[in-house]
């Protein structure tokens, strides 16, 4: 089997029941969040295995869940079945609540940063958000994409900011604060809002 088959040398690359320019923001969504499994898989590589298999475990599903939110926006049949549910994004708030239990409070903004692999959820956060606003877009200008992709990169942003924390806490490394930001955060532990806002 040969890995390159040259059917995409004039720009064009193949969907689930379809064919598209390489531009098409369909391709950049699900681009997007290919990207986005590639860095995940970089900081499972910088964890812990001692202090956090839980949020390796995490983002081992997660990993999937990508995969098959992906395929699910490259997917332009007329009768289409997705793979991606809502109980995924069940678990991921469940799992950023238990996290929180643990984080230190939260009062002001923080920079991204600490170890090598908080660092890197940090990055996953960001890329998370920008595959959200690309979906949402593709949303805006397509019938039929699935909103339940654009759910879940939402929710997965939140987990991605306070895995990031815990990573850091357990290593005992504490979190960079904006040195400019007043307290904005009420809740302290509890909030649930990353860095970005919603």
């Amino acid at each position: 089997m040969k890995i390159y088959t040259k059917t995409g040398d004039k720009g064009q690359t193949s969907l689930i029941g379809g064919r598209v320019d390489k531009d098409s923001l369909r391709v950049e969504a699900y681009g997007t969040i290919d990207e986005l499994n590639s860095f995940i898989g970089k900081a499972m590589a910088e964890l812990d295995p001692e202090t956090c298999r839980d949020i390796f475990d995490d983002l081992e599903a997660v990993q999937n869940e990508l995969f098959d939110g992906g395929g699910d926006l490259a997917n332009v049949m007329k009768e289409r079945h997705y793979k991606l549910s809502d109980e995924p994004i069940e678990v991921l708030e469940q799992r950023i609540d238990e996290l929180m239990e643990e984080a230190p409070p939260l009062e002001k903004f923080i920079l991204p940063g600490g170890t090598h692999a908080a660092a890197s959820l940090h990055i996953c956060r960001t890329v998370t958000r920008r595959a959200e606003r690309i979906t949402v877009t593709l949303m805006k200008n397509e019938e039929d994409v699935p909103a339940t992709v654009q759910r879940y990169l939402n929710r997965l942003s939140d987990y991605l900011f306070v895995a990031a924390r815990i990573v850091n806490k357990r290593a005992n490394v504490s979190d960079n604060e904006y040195v400019r930001s007043a307290k904005v955060f009420r809740t302290g532990a509890k909030d649930k809002k990353d860095n970005a806002g919603e």
